[in-house]
């Protein structure tokens, strides 16, 4: 879950924000976004950004819920 949120907080553009998401949001991003991480960066080694460069790089592959967690994410609302 650690990996998850560190994605998230640099995935929504840096700690500022990411420490206004509400637990809500952090959970759903963790939920949308978990099978993608695994599925497209499992060999990847977290920290030092390489997880948002695998993502980044796999942007089109990104499952629908992922994409939309995170672009909700990024506008600071829950999903509905």
């Amino acid at each position: 879950m650690r990996t998850i949120l560190v994605l998230a907080f640099a995935l929504i553009g840096g700690t500022a924000q990411a420490q206004q998401m509400s637990r809500q949001q952090m959970m759903q991003l963790k939920s949308a976004c978990e099978g993608d991480v695994r599925r497209l960066c499992s060999g990847i080694q977290p920290g030092g950004g390489r997880l948002l460069g695998c993502l980044q790089q796999n942007a089109a592959n990104l499952s629908q819920p992922c994409t939309e967690a995170l672009m909700a994410a990024k506008a600071g609302r829950p999903q509905p």
